[in-house]
């Protein structure tokens, strides 16, 4: 059943769920003149202190009994964080209670196009990637979706005109039966068991994003994984491969390290590999869908060039700092797992003085410590409870410098720029939580940048 605006003064509205989607759709719909029921686990005193902004009132179901009671309501927006199969979300839909999500409403409702994209690792990059290329392009973009911007949250502003890139969970597409007129799959292998019953389920949840596409509309699919060829199987409309390992319909890299466009008239080198500031081979997988994705929405070639040459990444995420004295600064702390570290670490060629450490998530640092000891690190900088224990695992072969004990920022930046000469690499991926010397990744992150803005102009 679709939903519009009208449905809501009809009926009883619930929102299942009160974090930033939750707040956003209960944002939208009092703009509108409708006062919905709000659904939380949290207790009120809790609830109240975490959004002191919030008038709580006898429509708040708030506590550990927040469940049993949603049958209060006929139409009730659930967050994604909560899995639809669940008994009491089971039991509601048996009970007449119509359960959506926000992105369901905003795809019955949104009168631009839709890009939607999808993928165990990547989405973020991806989508920001397209937006900045169509904004290049001087088209009326808007990016949200899973990547923090709600959607309802700018839904009254999109034009018939306007491109809305979405960053699309597997939580968000479970649910929906509506695809994007552009869907772009980046690579689905195993993830959020937590949530999901199983790994198939997982995967099927994801496939919704072509599902329903029809013969007009694009789907630009990941080769090189094998769970795809569902996905291309199930595709009704254009489907464009794209691989950094073989020559496809799409886009791909060559032995060269050129990056190849698919066109009518023959193939097309859109750049060189090294001409890229979004470092990291795996990075390709982002950057390939972001060029098809372009190009299918009449992006003229030039411009998608000029765009891939001047994109630094997300912030946190392989961010290309800044030079000092030829030495690079890059900051990845989002990297909080020993797989993100280590892909950072492969992403450069150059001699690296790698930070790493913070508070431990039990995880297991051995390959890491392979990776270290083999790859181009030149010196060790080990911070945080975990700093002992990465460095045991580092083999006896590495004649790096290892350093311990810095506490604050500005101390580590400048034993880091301290051990550099030009041509080296500063790389922080902590390959850890933050949490003891710093707030979260975000902090941690900020520290870094503000440090080597002060080197830049000392």
């Amino acid at each position: 059943m679709k939903l519009n605006d009208h449905d809501f003064y009809a009926k009883t509205v619930g929102i299942l769920g009160f974090g930033v989607e939750g707040q956003a759709t209960y944002q939208y719909l009092m703009k509108k003149g409708i006062k919905p029921f709000v659904f939380d686990s949290l207790e009120r005193d809790d609830f109240c202190k975490k959004h002191p902004r919030v008038k709580v009132n006898e429509k708040f179901i708030l506590g550990k009994d927040y469940l049993k009671q949603i049958t209060k309501v006929e139409i009730i927006f659930k967050t994604p964080g909560i899995p639809v199969l669940w008994p009491e979300i089971q039991s509601a839909i048996r009970a007449g209670v119509h359960v959506t999500s926000q992105i369901e409403y905003f795809f019955d409702n949104c009168p631009g196009t839709i890009i939607g994209v999808t993928g165990t690792k990547g989405k973020g990059t991806t989508s920001s990637l397209i937006a900045k290329i169509l904004k290049e392009d001087r088209k009326d973009v808007f990016l949200g979706g899973n990547i923090g911007v709600p959607a309802i949250s700018f839904l009254d502003q999109i034009k018939k005109d306007s491109l809305v890139v979405l960053e699309l969970s597997s939580y968000q597409l479970q649910s929906l039966e509506q695809s994007p007129q552009i869907a772009v799959v980046l690579n689905v292998t195993q993830d959020h068991l937590d949530y999901h019953q199983t790994v198939n389920e997982y995967q099927d949840a994801k496939k919704s994003i072509v599902r329903y596409q029809n013969r007009n509309e694009v789907a630009i699919i990941n080769a090189d994984y094998e769970p795809m060829a569902d996905f291309i199987k199930i595709a009704k409309g254009e489907t464009l491969l794209y691989s950094t390992k073989k020559a496809t319909n799409g886009c791909y890299v060559d032995s060269q390290d050129n990056i190849i466009l698919m066109t009518a008239a023959g193939p097309i080198a859109i750049a060189r590999v090294d001409e890229l500031l979004l470092r990291g081979r795996h990075n390709l997988e982002n950057v390939m869908p972001a060029i098809l994705a372009s190009l299918a929405l009449g992006v003229e070639i030039k411009v998608i060039q000029k765009s891939l040459k001047s994109f630094k990444g997300l912030e946190h995420r392989l961010e290309l700092v800044g030079s000092v004295n030829k030495v690079t600064f890059y900051n990845d702390s989002f990297s909080t797992t020993p797989e993100t570290a280590i892909a950072a670490i492969k992403s450069f060629t150059e001699p690296i003085i790698l930070i790493a450490g913070g508070s431990s998530k039990k995880s297991n640092y051995h390959e890491l410590g392979k990776v270290i000891s083999k790859a181009k690190v030149k010196d060790l900088i080990l911070i945080g409870e975990t700093a002992e224990e990465i460095a045991k695992t580092i083999d006896q072969g590495f004649r790096g410098r290892k350093i311990f004990g810095l506490t604050k920022m500005a101390q580590i930046v400048d034993q880091a720029y301290e051990l550099s000469a030009p041509g080296d690499v500063v790389l922080l991926s902590p390959a850890c939580a933050s949490f003891g010397l710093f707030e979260n990744y975000k902090d941690r992150g900020e520290q870094y940048k503000k440090c080597i803005e002060k080197l830049l102009h000392k």
